[in-house]
């Protein structure tokens, strides 16, 4: 009774906190409540019946490979009942004629709650499944997908790690493993689309995959398929630069709807074809190579038909509309009825190559760069197809639907970015995507009915792998993520991957780097980007990532040696090397300081300069040739010193260097003026004023210093009543016009471009109203390439001493991180000022 009650209470807290993961139930320790699914002297088998999918037979068979590195000895697979067979795990989907069908018959599974559902699996004890079998484990699906993820569910469970391929995580060995009696779901995924797409991907992943399988093959990509599987995934777009999925392999397209992946192309890509099969197709036809509906009509639509003829039998999401050929813009004078004529063709096509009307074949329609004028222009397309929005490139959301107004039929899906090439600089080499920013989006985005795709840009895939995971995580069930518990997540993750002592240690420096990285990513920071003289600046920042690496380099020294080659793919690699550039980058700024004064101490940081750059080249080759046995050849082959434009020549640059030849309840936080100005951290408000619908969050690690503070619900909008605001104090010693510049989350005008709006004002005075990004129109700007919106308002101080500024926002989606006063003195800086002194005064 005493372990039945443990077990209650462990379930309670599960439900109760939020707990990133599915229930756990699997355990080391036999109790009372347990079934054995493996001990030393008994054997496992699986009973699967004949006939099952190919898709979950593969996943099976992947099960049973996951059972042997776990327990050294492999399940057996039986496709018919046998009496007195224990341990038992009965797999198959429901719905398939199958033993499954017999067990719902019986009783022993509540079909309802699998019938009719999407991707849903349920994995649970039944005792007497048939005659001689006195208990047994069932896990079932839905459909094919939801026994697949299943199948790997329990997977994970007993030790094998989704990224056990991809960053060469060690699988957890055990004899004995049990099963903690219950019923045991995800439910079903919140967005119907979830996926990844492999883009940009030249040098590194293309180098890499050339070596290993000898290119993008089938061989690449059930590697790939796999790990989507196995993080609940079912959808991708496949790489591009200079590759076509159906045509370089004649496997992969039948490899993916065996495995059960959606296969789609890129938001330039329309009707299952490549942007390389185009050229491929125009070259072996000797046609004419005008991507121009207007110009090519026949041409064109013959090259799409070819692309449904092929794939018509395989599962896939349509991209249909036009872009410029290679991801460019259209010509200028595209009007919007030839558009959406393209958009009637392609549908006419899809209806007779499949003989179904059009609306039976999934389509999605993307909104990317000038496609969204397009559509805020009034192109339209019909209701069945998915709007898909997108963000600008940096992680920013463009555009949500008008929760006002009639919404689309169709639904709307989110292009969103971890990688990117383009203006200002390319950001293709390391994670610069901290989850926290990307919750905030997405939550955002999903609040606002985007929920049919999430479709994110990874790159090279390496080194994404903590920020996939979340995403995709998010993906099935967004409402599980909040501000607050996103740490617990990556402490999860980190557990997953290298178990408990470090795990909380491990998910600071994941939590930590890159939020680093994403106040300056590595590509564009130079020697420039910090202060040298105002606030200590740049070197504050270079010994925040020197005493990062150190604490990576202290668990990499004592953590097994199985777990450090993933360790040092996951964790170190990351932070030694970014933290190696800033030192580089900072022994350039001495030198060029010094050597402008002719001071022979110039020359110690030229070396300097060297020493780092050379080992940037050391860092790369041992995870290319050494960690893993030589496995990741190419896969950080990734240009990141010495860019100036995107399209640079693809090798590191030295940076140029010269030689010399010679707190309380009755109080307040008050913050004080010093040296010119007062900073304040967003999080330090003296009073927050919420309404019964609305209320204040701060998102911790939020952006580029401390925190963040916005509202929540993210899809409700204060009304003319709701006075929602915060106020913050200080003491001013002097007088004057000063002007208020408070750094901005770049959040975009996703709100049908009317932007975004606050107030702001000091001690009760009539306060400004700003719109801070109404006439933002797509263009690349400043705001990107900082990740950040600086809104700068002037405020005239009549009297030395005390005052209030108040914050009120007029919109969801505003995220404030840091205010900055200009009394008179404040310094350029990159990060701002750091935050003044404050001292604890009684309230007024």
């Amino acid at each position: 009774m005493k372990t039945f009650s443990k077990y209650i209470l462990t379930l309670l807290i599960v439900f109760s906190s939020g707990i990133l993961k599915a229930q756990s139930f699997i355990t080391t320790q036999k109790e009372n409540n347990v079934i054995t699914i493996k001990e030393k002297s008994s054997h496992l088998y699986f009973l699967v019946s004949s006939g099952s999918d190919a898709g979950v037979l593969r996943a099976i068979t992947n099960l049973q490979i996951d059972f042997e590195k776990v327990t050294g000895e492999k399940p057996s697979i039986l496709n018919q009942k046998q009496n007195a067979l224990s341990p038992l795990i009965i797999i198959g989907t429901i719905g398939t004629n199958s033993v499954i069908d017999d067990l719902v018959k019986a009783n022993k599974i509540d079909g309802k709650q699998l019938k009719g559902k999407n991707e849903k699996f349920i994995i649970q004890n039944i005792k007497n499944p048939f005659k001689g079998i006195e208990e047994a484990i069932v896990i079932v699906g839905s459909d094919k997908r939801g026994t697949i993820y299943g199948i790997y569910e329990l997977s994970k469970q007993i030790g094998v790690s989704p990224w056990y391929y991809w960053a060469d995580v060690p699988v957890k060995k055990n004899e004995t493993i049990y099963f903690i009696k219950g019923i045991y779901t995800d439910g079903e995924p919140a967005v119907k689309y979830r996926g990844i797409f492999l883009n940009d991907e030249a040098p590194a992943l293309s180098g890499w995959a050339k070596k290993t399988f000898g290119g993008f093959n089938s061989s690449f990509y059930e590697k790939v398929f796999e790990l989507l599987l196995r993080l609940k995934s079912n959808y991708i777009w496949p790489a591009m630069w200079g590759s076509a999925f159906y045509d370089d392999d004649p496997a992969s397209g039948p490899l993916a709807n065996e495995m059960g992946i959606i296969v789609g192309t890129s938001h330039h890509e329309p009707m299952a074809l490549a942007q390389t099969d185009w050229h491929r197709y125009i070259k072996k036809n000797n046609l004419a190579n005008v991507w121009d509906y207007s110009k090519n009509k026949e041409v064109l639509d013959q090259f799409w038909k070819s692309g449904i003829q092929r794939s018509k039998n395989w599962e896939k999401l349509v991209t249909v509309g036009m872009r410029g050929d290679g991801d460019e813009a259209m010509s200028e004078g595209t009007n919007i009825s030839l558009l959406e004529n393209i958009v009637k063709q392609q549908r006419l096509i899809i209806e007779k190559e499949t003989g179904k009307s059009p609306e039976k074949t999934p389509q999605v329609w993307a909104l990317y760069k000038e496609v969204q004028d397009y559509y805020d222009q009034g192109m339209r397309v019909p209701d069945d197809v998915i709007l898909l929005f997108c963000d600008d490139n940096w992680g920013n959301v463009r555009k949500l639907p008008d929760l006002t107004k009639p919404l689309h039929k169709g639904g709307y899906g989110m292009y969103y970015h971890f990688d990117y090439v383009g203006g200002p600089r390319n950001s293709k080499w390391i994670n610069i995507s901290p989850i926290q920013r990307v919750w905030e989006q997405m939550n955002l985005s999903y609040e606002h009915g985007v929920d049919k795709v999430w479709i994110v840009n990874v790159g090279d895939l390496k080194p994404m792998e903590f920020p996939i995971s979340f995403f995709l995580d998010m993906a099935w069930n967004p409402k599980k993520f909040n501000s607050q518990n996103l740490f617990e997540f990556t402490e999860s993750w980190a557990v997953q991957q290298f178990g408990k002592k470090h795990s909380k240690e491990i998910a600071v420096l994941l939590n930590t780097y890159p939020k680093f990285n994403r106040r300056v990513t590595p590509e564009m920071l130079d020697s420039n980007t910090y202060s040298l003289e105002n606030y200590n600046e740049f070197e504050t920042v270079v010994n925040d990532y020197k005493n990062l690496s150190l604490d990576a380099y202290r668990i990499y020294n004592d953590i097994p040696n199985e777990y450090k080659d993933a360790y040092f793919q996951l964790v170190l690699y990351p932070i030694d090397a970014c933290s190696n550039l800033y030192e580089m980058y900072y022994a350039q700024a001495k030198n060029k300081k010094l050597a402008a004064e002719e001071n022979i101490l110039a020359n110690t940081y030229a070396d300097q300069v060297k020493f780092n750059f050379s080992r940037d080249s050391i860092l790369q080759h041992k995870y290319n040739n050494e960690i893993s046995g030589g496995k990741w050849t190419h896969i950080m082959d990734q240009m990141r010193i010495g860019y100036k434009a995107w399209h640079d020549t693809p090798k590191n640059i030295l940076p140029k260097i010269s030689y010399v030849t010679k707190t309380s309840e009755t109080a307040q936080k008050v913050f004080l003026e010093k040296e010119g100005y007062v900073s304040i951290e967003a999080e330090h408000f003296s009073k927050v004023n919420n309404s019964d619908k609305i209320h204040w969050e701060v998102i911790p690690d939020f952006g580029k210093t401390k925190s963040g503070i916005t509202v929540f619900p993210s899809n409700l909008y204060p009304d003319s009543k709701e006075n929602i605001f915060v106020e913050y104090e200080m003491n001013f010693t002097s007088t004057g016009d000063f002007k208020v510049e408070l750094l901005l989350a770049p959040t975009l005008n996703f709100n049908s471009n009317k932007g975004l709006r606050y107030e702001i004002s000091f001690d009760g005075e009539k306060p400004q109203q700003v719109n801070f990004n109404a006439n933002y129109r797509g263009e690349l700007g400043k705001w990107q390439a900082e990740h950040m919106i600086h809104s700068v308002t002037s405020h005239k101080i009549l009297k030395t001493g005390r005052h209030t500024l108040r914050f009120r926002v007029l919109d969801p989606g505003i995220v404030l991180q840091k205010i900055l006063i200009d009394t008179g003195a404040l310094k350029s800086s990159y990060l701002g000022a750091p935050e003044s002194a404050s001292i604890l005064q009684d309230k007024f």
